[in-house]
């Protein structure tokens, strides 16, 4: 049995795809402790999970790219959250190791302070990446291209993970070609939604999407429903994308479906609901994909994911961080259809939900490679087979004559 200490950041969207890794590790025999956001500590000890907040430090960071102007603003807002996270991160983490004492690390590919201890304490350790990484560089030509984590762009980029390697003593990055740190690195999708012509770091394991949510029971009005459903949801982070529900609900109120929003970080009773529609703050959208013809949704990963995972189409309206890259990628594997924000009103959703209704047999296609990429079976193994190689990792004279 080895014990294992993950640690992420105060997300709901970075934590919920590891569960399915940390539970199988769990069902192994592993002990498993989880630092992460305050609010899920109780779900997680419920699973069996050994879980404790994050120092409230770093919770009162928030993650205030919504307020920016520009693609290329919010960028920088997001890496600024992640550089002020970092400071707290270090002692953070350190205080976790010693009440813990585990035999690796898991850490997530936004906390980069986390990340920086880490690869300074000598010990297994492997990041996950739940997102997108959406920036591409070429160090070698045209035929090498590689993607870098939350779109680092140098100099500044590279600045914010060498601010906490100073603080603990490492040497610093001089360049992307340097950044995956990790001897693993865990990638939450698969082809075809990811390319399939990159040619990722050996360190990268794509092991599909880890679809979760709290356990819930299922509302008692879904049984009841017959019509067609369409489930609309916006982002767990904030961010100014309750245009997409007002929208959903001008668009769809008198149409021959049944509408069923889950508001998330929005108040729902700030939407007038028509008659044929639904609003609760939270929903367990598992359940409500069984009977879904169509999701509308702002493009997260997670959400996107769990959608196409199900083999349900979606229709996405991006307002920032990866969800353009995320559109992209179900325009291009034919899994549904996109509405720029700034072409968002009632008859352009209308016209791309009943669309990407028509899509159902592209979002299967995804889902079968899903379910090809092996899911948290798959992450478990790589890591069980991290800790077994770690010495040779360490040693490359060893590694070289293995």
């Amino acid at each position: 049995m080895s014990r294992y200490l993950a640690y992420t950041s105060p997300a709901r969207g970075h934590l919920y795809p590891l569960v399915p890794t940390l539970l199988e590790l769990r069902d192994r025999g592993h002990e498993i402790h989880v630092r992460t956001l305050a609010s899920e500590v109780a779900t997680l000890r419920a699973l069996g999970l050994h879980a404790e907040p994050l120092a409230p430090e770093i919770e009162l960071v928030p993650l205030a790219d919504f307020e920016a102007a520009t693609p290329e603003e919010g960028l920088a807002k997001a890496l600024a959250t992640f550089a002020t996270r970092a400071t707290h991160e270090v002692p953070d983490l350190r205080r976790a190791m010693a009440e813990v004492d585990p035999d690796a690390l898991l850490i997530d590919i936004t906390t980069v302070g986390a990340a920086a201890l880490a690869e300074a304490l000598s010990r297994p350790w492997a990041q996950w990446i739940p997102l997108f990484q959406h920036f591409s560089f070429d160090p070698a030509g045209p035929s090498v291209v590689t993607r870098v984590p939350f779109g680092i762009n140098p100099p500044a980029g590279i600045e914010v993970l060498n601010r906490p390697r100073r603080q603990v003593g490492l040497p610093l990055l001089a360049g992307p070609e340097e950044l995956w740190r990790a001897p693993l690195h865990l990638y939450y999708t698969a082809p075809p939604f990811e390319d399939e012509e990159l040619q990722f770091p050996q360190s990268f394991q794509l092991v599909g999407p880890g679809v979760w949510e709290p356990p819930a029971e299922a509302p008692a009005w879904l049984a009841e429903l017959t019509e067609p459903l369409v489930l609309v949801t916006t982002s767990s982070e904030f961010q100014h994308d309750d245009a997409l529900i007002k929208a959903a609900l001008a668009a769809l109120g008198d149409d021959d479906v049944r509408v069923v929003v889950s508001t998330a970080a929005h108040d729902p009773g700030r939407f007038q609901a028509p008659a044929n529609a639904r609003l609760e703050r939270w929903l367990p959208h598992g359940q409500v994909l069984q009977k879904a013809a169509c999701v509308i949704c702002h493009g997260g990963m997670g959400v996107t994911q769990k959608a196409l995972t199900a083999g349900v189409p979606v229709c996405v309206v991006p307002f920032g961080r990866d969800q353009f890259e995320v559109a992209t990628r179900v325009v291009g594997t034919g899994a549904g259809t996109v509405v720029p924000p700034n072409a968002l009103n009632p008859d352009s959703l209308r016209t791309a939900v009943h669309q990407a209704i028509a899509m159902r047999s592209g979002a299967e296609k995804v889902a079968e490679g899903f379910t090809g990429a092996g899911g948290a079976q798959a992450a478990a193994d790589a890591l069980n087979t991290l800790l077994r190689t770690w010495d040779r990792h360490q040693d490359p004279q060893a590694a070289a004559t293995s």
